[in-house]
């Protein structure tokens, strides 16, 4: 690990993500600033690709020609198989990118009212890019299984975590203990692999 500390900004104005980000892939060599921190959260982006890792790309990118630096995205989000894999890649817009989540997490419960358990299959999905100054970009993917749930669980998550139930674990991602989660999580499984990419690239 190098001794000098460098500075990754973060395309993201979700503190929920930046504190997991640097639980992750803090060592104390990184500085990890949000669009907040950069004073560019209103900086707009529009995310029409038609993947988890296009919509990633498109966001480091444009922060990282802005800025100069490099920059790490991650787009993610829950797909339901009973829902033909809804929301997907319109999680976070999904219903409307102002309606709280809690909003969000009881109309999907209400759409799987009556199915069973075998048919409440869903998944996080989670896409990193990172951009770099001289514009080349890599990727990595994470997921992780689950279920939905029947209600609302846990305070320790965000977004979708309260209803996404983990059944060797037996509870959702949000009653999880955040050491726990990161481990197991598809944004945690994502970010160790673009650890090991940046290790790769002689950024860590």
């Amino acid at each position: 690990m190098g001794t000098l500390v460098k500075k990754i900004i973060v395309a993201t104005g979700n503190e929920g993500k930046m504190k997991e980000i640097r639980q992750i892939l803090g060592d104390g060599s990184i500085v990890f600033s949000s669009l907040r921190d950069e004073n560019l959260q209103d900086v707009p982006i529009i995310e029409d690709g038609n993947t988890f890792e296009e919509n990633a790309i498109i966001k480091a990118r444009k922060i990282s020609d802005i800025t100069g630096q490099m920059v790490l995205a991650d787009d993610s989000g829950l797909e339901v198989d009973y829902l033909d894999k809804a929301p997907g890649i319109y999680s976070a817009r999904y219903m409307g990118e102002d309606t709280p989540y809690s909003v969000k997490n009881q109309h999907i419960i209400d759409l799987l009212d009556g199915v069973e358990d075998e048919k409440r299959t869903a998944r996080f999905v989670c896409a990193i890019a990172c951009a770099f100054p001289d514009g080349h970009t890599i990727t990595t993917r994470g997921t992780i299984e689950g279920r939905i749930g029947y209600e609302e669980k846990g305070t320790n998550g965000f977004g979708y975590d309260p209803i996404f139930y983990v059944p060797e674990f037996g509870c959702t991602t949000s009653e999880l203990e955040p050491e726990e989660k990161n481990k197991i999580s598809h944004r945690g499984k994502a970010l160790a692999a673009m650890y090991d990419e940046l290790l790769k690239e002689k950024i860590l």
